[in-house]
């Protein structure tokens, strides 16, 4: 194998830091990973700077030893790298580069007051979790460390800079700090006018200008590896060499932008649905959308608006009644297996009743916050007369597991008549065949497609996004590579819901509404 023609993709999610090596043909050659997770101090939601460098440090130390293993030898060239992470968040530095307060992660909810303040003004949803409300809502705070900011930055941006130098981010992990312009390629200046009016008469001392990193597309330089950021990777220098000082970087992206590449999503009216312990559909459209509570507007890596709906419930339910009907095939001495119980199951919803016969299912484990709530209680009902079959109980937690993104999906489909010609599904909904795909195409009334590469997730897009700085040709656009050179021979599945099931989901969520009063109540009197 050629290494001069390899990149490599790193990603610091949630739960995992995770780094992949692609060769020229951009198939995985080899990675490694770290587990790691959040902690809760003093009301935050955090990961210390030691955990980011140490979790860094191990992740890259595990690809060389699979590089070690699989080839014989220390990695020895890399073509081009990339970083990427969970969007959104605060990190605040001084002047000399000090972190001013720990970490506040995306999962954060304190800035109510400051979202809610910025949409009116800005008139553009601000999620709570993004940057900018973060800012805000330390500046109506008056918290000690405003007065010494110097300049922000996400996590992918921070490791970038501890790298290379140079403060810069992907215009999609961008979109997560501020509302960007995709003509311009950066920040909306007028927003960024008003915001700055509005920060800077309550004590903010530096306009936006001044905090944010610079934005680029996709396909951009965006600095090369220091000899510092060589030695910060691989203190020896004997595990890695070809991490060596001048190894050129991509745009540092979020974990949005990434999953994008990954599932060959970035086409305009594309869109992808990741589907597992929580949801979120990302489509890529040709205008902004109104202001609606239940969507966020972020971009491509190459700068399209993208309409994001996300959900933090959808498989735990299913999970748990699966978890039951194992427990009766146990006490019953069948043996089937994990993955066996799951296909039978899930594949019985096939037969089930389009509307699911009238039975009904709310899948909350916690809030939800596009149906306004702030807790959460499974919950199955049914009329007396309704068709309770293993089938259609099946199917109702299939339809409920995708029933609030469905209302999100319907604003942009049905209210801003936004246009999807396709989705791609990734995640553990869609592991047992057909089902899962099958209901969300009933959910958005489009085909729905599966990629095996789409498993690779966010470091693998984020490879991508460094092969393509590396090697595209002159005027191509990012989803002509992906369609042209990664994704054209992918072995993939394409499903389309029949009439019957799309009507039939639209009955099951009018149903779902109808009833929502009864998970409230659960939720009041549940204790």
């Amino acid at each position: 194998m050629n290494f001069k023609n390899t990149t490599l993709g790193l990603e610091l999610g949630s739960t995992r830091i995770k780094a992949v090596l692609l060769d020229e043909d951009h198939r995985i050659a080899a990675s490694g990973s770290h587990d790691w997770e959040n902690r809760l101090e003093n009301g935050i939601w955090t990961y210390t700077l030691d955990d980011i460098h140490e979790g860094v440090r191990d992740c890259i130390r595990a690809l060389g030893e699979d590089v070690m293993e699989k080839f014989g030898e220390p990695l020895p060239a890399v073509g081009a790298v990339g970083i990427s992470g969970m969007m959104h968040g605060y990190l605040a530095f001084d002047e000399n580069g000090e972190l001013l307060v720990p970490f506040r992660t995306w999962r954060n909810t304190i800035t109510g007051e400051a979202a809610d303040a910025l949409t009116a003004l800005l008139g553009f949803n601000i999620p709570q979790r993004w940057s900018i409300a973060h800012l805000a809502q330390a500046v109506l705070n008056g918290e000690e460390h405003i007065p010494r900011i110097h300049h922000l930055n996400t996590l992918a941006g921070y490791i970038h800079e501890l790298l290379t130098g140079v403060r810069v981010l992907g215009v999609g992990e961008a979109s997560g700090m501020f509302p960007i312009d995709s003509a311009a390629m950066t920040y909306d200046a007028g927003m960024m006018a008003k915001a700055d009016e509005f920060l800077l008469s309550r004590g903010c001392p530096k306009k936006l200008a001044e905090l944010l990193p610079s934005v680029l597309p996709a396909g951009e330089k965006a600095g090369e590896l220091t000899e510092a950021g060589a030695r910060f990777l691989d203190p020896t220098g004997e595990l890695l060499p070809g991490l060596k000082a001048g190894v050129p970087f991509c745009p540092p992206e979020g974990d949005a932008g990434t999953g994008m590449a990954a599932t060959d999503s970035v086409r305009l009216y594309t869109g992808n649905v990741s589907a597992g312990t929580s949801d979120f559909a990302m489509v890529v459209v040709d205008h902004l959308p109104g202001v609606h509570r239940e969507i966020d507007m972020v971009t491509t890596p190459d700068g399209l608006p993208v309409a994001m709906v996300h959900c933090n419930n959808c498989t735990s339910d299913i999970n748990a009644w699966i978890g039951l009907f194992g427990e009766f095939a146990k006490r019953a001495g069948l043996s089937i297996s994990k993955p066996e119980l799951y296909d039978l199951l899930l594949l019985s919803a096939l037969e089930g009743d389009p509307d699911c016969g009238g039975l009904l299912s709310y899948n909350y484990f916690s809030g939800e916050g596009i149906t306004d709530v702030n807790e959460g209680r499974p919950l199955f009902l049914r009329t007396p007369d309704a068709k309770f079959t293993l089938p259609n109980f099946m199917r109702t937690h299939l339809l409920s597991a995708l029933a609030t993104l469905k209302i999100g999906l319907d604003i942009l489909t049905n209210t801003e008549k936004l246009r999807i010609d396709r989705l791609f599904g990734h995640g553990g909904y869609f592991k047992t065949e057909i089902a899962g795909q099958r209901m969300l195409s009933a959910a958005a009334g489009v085909p729905v497609s599966v990629m095996k590469t789409a498993e690779s997730g966010g470091p693998y897009g984020m490879a991508l996004l460094a092969a393509y700085m590396l090697r595209r040709d002159e005027g191509e656009s990012l989803p002509d590579y992906l369609d042209n050179r990664v994704f054209a021979g992918a072995e993939s599945t394409t499903l389309m819901a029949s009439e019957e099931e799309i009507a039939g989901f639209d009955a099951f969520l009018k149903r779902y509404l109808a009833a929502f009063p009864a998970e409230k109540a659960a939720i009041e009197t549940l204790r």
